[in-house]
């Protein structure tokens, strides 16, 4: 039997999905082990993919030539724009996606990449030798053998299903859990964790009164994540808006024994921006009404997720939850909601490339990692397949910096501060989101996915495309228009005062209620596209704050720069105690990622500067 590859993925999920795709896309003899053929890229939880934050992620992986775009694009349901009340910066795409098409979609995918090879078995061992890996060994006693390894086993590592007292060792959906893995984890090195996520129930969507509910619509005419796909997002179903009422909170509170959040029955932690229902009601006594959200999980099905309500009550709790609620009063729940435990691993004893500090050659990536989310996960089982191939090809590592992506503030995060927490990206969370926007991800990305071998010359093409015809526009911002009745008329309607003199487009589109789109919709000044017109109104706009986050950049870039050796920090006098011990834990790459180590002070980064002057001299 054939069992050399140049590397391995343990784990089928969004990670493994994402560094399987990457590694053979760049040439190399890949093979992929799943617990179960039939959970690749399986949507557990919520049918979406993108959202706040989230959907900069996709817009991210799409540019450096990964799939979850594509297939987000291609089974989508729902599209629509977040916080599109708001600034640029926080706009976020969401699909709701059909689960059922994603996973076939993916699969189909899978099976007919070049250089990929999938096998369903439970990996029990990481084989090493001299501290490198050199492979895997499944339960059934199989050997296979590689210089690459990357875990990406998700919630799947000693998972058990919790609802109410019923307690099950299994992994989501009903798939069988990992539990062999975690003890050679361990022997490895590994410090293990236990974090807990929820997944609400599902109805049938034939016992539900939509009537009671608010539809809410996509968004017509919106982008997709692929940027090489110019057709219009699709909208085939709407998902609804309810709310819980007072019933349902009494409820609730009159069962808070049987919850066990609350009973003792969880041990594991859970996240902090996805409360269950128990939670929220708890937390937010004051708070009348929840919302939730209905939303189909595929065309082929009644099934409907319940966003929004998600608990680990008892069945018949569950039931009465549901039924309090309006619109839901005869609701059949199909899948009962649950809470799911499992094993990850302590993030900081990774490098900026995911490979694991204590095994060379080995790399994790996805939740096991501690991260929440489907996005989350491809983004570092991308950037793991990426790293892991150029390390085949003894060329430079990819290491996206906090200046360049949401992946690089992801990455750098979980590295250098670690999470107590299942962690969710946010748009908080990125100093330079101004600079980091869904719009510029493909200009910002795609020459680094392209230089490292993944991104290929059509979107090369693309993005020159893009780019020229960004330029030639701008170039045109400069034109006057005198004052008219037509354009008297269009400021007075967009809240603006009449013109006296002539005023260049550049200076009209600074104005706070006046949008190039609809400015040349009015006036077709220019024949170009509308993705083109929004970007450059943005541009525009916030051409000042970009420029300060720019000047920002270039003085956290001085830092970055200076690069710090292999060294043991005990033998640095200066140093804190505290210090020393969070530098040789985390082994910053240069002084900038040193500066961000919880524990590492101002007077301690002083300390580090005068060492690399010492050495400089």
């Amino acid at each position: 039997m054939e069992n050399n590859f140049d590397a391995i993925i343990i784990g089928s999920g969004h990670a493994g999905v994402e560094a399987a795709l990457a590694l053979s896309r760049m040439g190399h003899k890949t093979l992929m082990v799943t617990l179960n053929l039939d959970s690749i890229a399986f949507l557990a939880c919520n049918p979406s993919i993108g959202g706040t934050a989230k959907g900069h992620l996709v817009c991210e992986i799409d540019a450096l030539g990964g799939e979850m775009g594509k297939a987000a694009d291609a089974c989508t349901i729902n599209m629509r724009m977040l916080n599109s009340g708001k600034g640029a910066a926080v706009q976020s795409l969401r699909a709701q996606v059909d689960k059922v098409k994603y996973h076939t979609y993916m699969k189909k995918m899978l099976e007919n990449t070049p250089n990929l090879h999938i096998k369903q078995g439970e990996t029990s061992n990481i084989l090493t030798k001299s501290g490198k890996v050199v492979g895997i060994e499944l339960d059934q006693k199989l050997k296979f053998f590689a210089p690459k390894v990357i875990v990406a086993t998700g919630v799947y590592l000693n998972s058990r299903i919790i609802s109410g007292k019923y307690v099950r060792n299994e992994g989501p959906n009903g798939f069988s859990n990992a539990a062999l893995l975690t003890k050679n984890l361990i022997k490895l090195g590994c410090n293990i964790m236990r974090f807990k996520t929820g997944t609400p129930a599902r109805l049938d969507g034939r016992t539900i009164n939509l009537g009671a509910l608010e539809p809410q619509h996509g968004d017509d005419g919106v982008r997709r994540f692929c940027v090489l796909d110019k057709n219009p997002a699709l909208n085939l179903q709407p998902c609804y808006l309810g709310y819980t009422n007072p019933e349902t909170h009494e409820i609730i509170n009159k069962n808070l024994h049987l919850a066990p959040m609350y009973s003792g029955g969880i041990n594991g932690i859970g996240a902090r921006y996805c409360p269950s229902i128990e939670d929220k009601v708890v937390r937010f006594a004051d708070k009348q009404r929840h919302q939730f959200f209905l939303e189909p999980e595929s065309m082929d099905s009644n099934e409907i997720y319940l966003q929004g309500i998600s608990t680990s009550m008892p069945a018949e709790i569950q039931q009465k939850i549901v039924n309090s609620c309006a619109g839901l009063e005869k609701a059949w729940i199909m899948r009962y909601a649950y809470a799911i435990e499992y094993d990850c691993i302590d993030s900081t004893d990774l490098y900026p490339t995911l490979e694991f500090k204590k095994v060379k050659g080995l790399y994790f990536a996805g939740q096991i990692n501690g991260t929440s989310g489907y996005e989350e996960a491809a983004a570092q089982g991308l950037i793991a397949g990426i790293n892991a191939a150029l390390a085949l090809q003894n060329k430079p590592a990819l290491i996206i910096g906090r200046d360049q992506g949401y992946i690089g503030v992801l990455i750098d995060d979980l590295v250098t501060k670690g999470t107590n927490e299942p962690y969710r990206m946010m748009t908080s969370r990125a100093e330079y989101r101004l600079i980091l926007r869904q719009d510029n991800a493909d200009e910002r990305l795609t020459p680094l996915g392209f230089a490292a071998g993944l991104a290929d010359k059509k979107r090369v093409a693309a993005l020159k495309s893009k780019l020229k015809q960004i330029a030639v526009l701008e170039s045109g911002l400069d034109k006057i228009l005198a004052p008219s009745a037509k354009l008297n008329s269009f400021l007075i309607k967009n809240g603006q005062p009449e013109a006296k003199s002539g005023i260049s487009v550049r200076n009209l589109v600074k104005r706070p209620d006046i949008n190039l789109f609809e400015l040349n919709k009015e006036f077709e000044l220019f024949n170009a596209a509308a993705d083109i017109l929004e970007q450059v109104n943005t541009r525009v706009k916030y051409d000042g704050y970009i420029a300060l986050e720019q000047k920002h950049i270039a003085e956290m870039r001085k830092t970055e720069n200076l690069l710090l050796p292999d060294l043991d920090y005990n033998s640095l006098s200066g140093l804190r105690i505290e210090a020393r011990q969070k530098l040789n834990k985390i082994k910053p790459l240069n002084l900038g990622q040193a500066s961000r180590i919880s524990g590492v002070s101002p007077a301690d980064i002083a300390v580090l500067l005068i060492y690399l002057k010492t050495m400089k001299n």
